[in-house]
């Protein structure tokens, strides 16, 4: 018996079920919800958050020691620099401050996650780092977006939606000039990696390094700088004596302008002119 006329019946009934279901696999996909997160806080600020005070920069990838980092948003104003984990979550969430890890529950099916404010802690001492303000103008800040509830008591800097406003705009003393609102945004523009699919799948490669165990590295051995090495392409940094390396400023006055900069940046900051 030929069932081709079944089969082709059946599909002409249900073709249409097959790009839903592929759609619906986006809609669910961990990837599709971390873009709604962040347009939802990107829009918030954008409506509530005046733009000659508050500068938003979103989706900031930095080099670190080991890797890369990368910041869903970043707020400068005179009031601190907020730094904002974004979590499009839902169902009952569990921790507190302390925890290593808190807890999703939807209905019977319960999912353990990293805490947020520890993820968020790396973002902040890497910033620490980099820019020349206090450690006490850098606020982190921990947002939740979708259909979740808390079910205990949550540190002050872990809101739901839209209460990260509230919670901004609750600072009212004045921590940096606005000179120093200027330069470092100008800073963080400059230090962050360029955005694209290629900075994210070179972090999305370094997360999963992390996670994999690794055999112990063969020591390495430095060779000194010496007048052979000192060259055009190699020069010796005034301040700690190490490599410098040739870069280019991404923005500011000097934008497209090439400078030498120690290879260890940011633990030395030694920098000369190029010639």
């Amino acid at each position: 018996m030929d069932f081709s006329p079944i089969i082709q019946q059946v599909y002409n009934a249900l073709w249409y079920l097959i790009p839903l279901a592929i759609l619906a696999g986006i809609l669910k996909s961990p990837w599709f919800k971390g873009i709604t997160g962040e347009f939802l806080v990107n829009t918030a600020a954008r409506l509530f958050l005046a733009k000659d005070e508050y500068h938003l920069i979103k989706d900031v990838t930095l080099q670190t020691d080991d890797g890369t980092t990368q910041i869903d948003h970043i707020i400068v104003s005179r009031y601190g620099v907020f730094v904002i984990e974004t979590k499009n979550m839902k169902g009952w969430i569990f921790g507190s401050a302390n925890q290593k890890t808190w807890t999703q529950k939807i209905y019977k099916h319960t999912h353990k996650f990293q805490n947020p404010l520890d993820q968020n802690y790396k973002h902040v001492k890497t910033l620490e780092a980099l820019l020349d303000i206090p450690a006490s103008a850098i606020h982190s800040l921990v947002v939740f977006v979708g259909d979740s509830t808390f079910k205990t008591e949550l540190p002050d800097n872990v809101v739901y939606a839209g209460g990260y406003i509230r919670y901004i705009k609750a600072r009212h003393d004045v921590i940096l000039s606005q000179a120093d609102v200027e330069t470092v945004t100008a800073e963080i523009e400059q230090l962050r990696l360029q955005r694209g699919f290629t900075t994210n799948r070179q972090h999305v490669n370094h997360l999963r390094q992390k996670k994999a165990p690794s055999p112990p590295a063969a020591p390495s051995i430095v060779p000194p700088i010496t007048a052979s090495t000192t060259s055009q392409s190699q020069k010796p940094c005034p301040k700690c004596g190490g490599t410098m390396i040739l870069r280019t400023a991404r923005k500011g006055k000097k934008a497209g302008n090439q400078f030498w900069g120690c290879a260890t940046y940011p633990a030395c900051r030694g920098v000369m002119k190029h010639a």
